[in-house]
């Protein structure tokens, strides 16, 4: 029988948000990899499995996960995380790939998948979904993601801040991944767009550190790279407004 290669979504850390799909994914897998930095520390989709399987069951597998730049030394780290995961794969017929957030919502998981799927012909690959940071944040701060018919725009801020701009410049909400070092880029574009009321930000949700802001207070100080920020649609035709 062919090997399956499960990506599963852990939510954005605090393990009461993984599913119950997800658990039993995990559970049911005969090893769960997750992904690491360069330096091989724990991560949050490792802290968040270990609440559910044994560290035994656990594969860390490193990822130039902060590789923006040289993209031959980021492909040649894929390239060596596909070879690890086509190993565990050959001897097993489970393997489960634990991810933040969703596995198919700017996960690294997209990538390892391409890789197997060329590198060993045959091979099933599934996905289990997650909860995303965004709805977790809308949740802690009350924000309400869409109302009727309002669009809602989620953007990598990691794609540069004109992509913002453009987004804060359109109808509906504004949801922005991966700000963290662009704080002021940020904090600009929401007073240009006169959007920074009844915005918020957060990060490390659901853990010890959790911080959750106005968006309004956002200044020149660099936040947590995994950062979220809501922007809420403008809202002005009373309840029901935008059915």
């Amino acid at each position: 029988m062919s090997s399956r290669l499960i990506g599963v979504g852990v939510g954005p850390g605090d393990p009461e948000l993984v599913t119950v799909k997800g658990v039993n994914a995990l559970r049911a897998a005969d090893v769960v990899v997750v992904p690491v930095m360069d330096s091989g520390e724990r991560g949050r989709a490792e802290a968040t499995v270990l609440h559910y399987v044994p560290a035994e069951k656990v594969v860390r597998v490193v990822f130039a996960l902060n590789e923006r730049t040289d993209r031959a030394r980021r492909e040649a780290a894929w390239d060596a995380a596909g070879r690890r995961v086509a190993e565990l794969l050959a001897g097993h017929s489970a393997v489960a790939f634990a991810t933040i957030g969703d596995p198919n919502v700017y996960s690294t998981f997209t990538y390892l998948a391409q890789t197997i799927v060329a590198s060993v012909p045959g091979t099933v690959v599934e996905t289990v979904p997650g909860i995303t940071a965004m709805q977790d944040l809308a949740a802690r701060s009350g924000a309400v993601l869409t109302e009727g018919t309002e669009p809602l725009t989620l953007v990598p801020v990691t794609a540069g801040a004109a992509v913002l701009k453009d987004a804060l410049a359109g109808p509906g909400t504004v949801v922005a991944y991966k700000f963290g070092r662009q704080a002021r880029e940020v904090a600009e574009a929401l007073r240009e767009s006169g959007r920074a009321d009844g915005a918020v930000w957060g990060s490390a949700l659901g853990l010890p550190e959790e911080s959750i802001r106005p968006a309004a207070d956002l200044d020149d100080a660099p936040l947590p790279y995994l950062s979220t920020l809501i922007a809420p649609a403008r809202r002005d035709g009373g309840r029901g407004g935008k059915l």
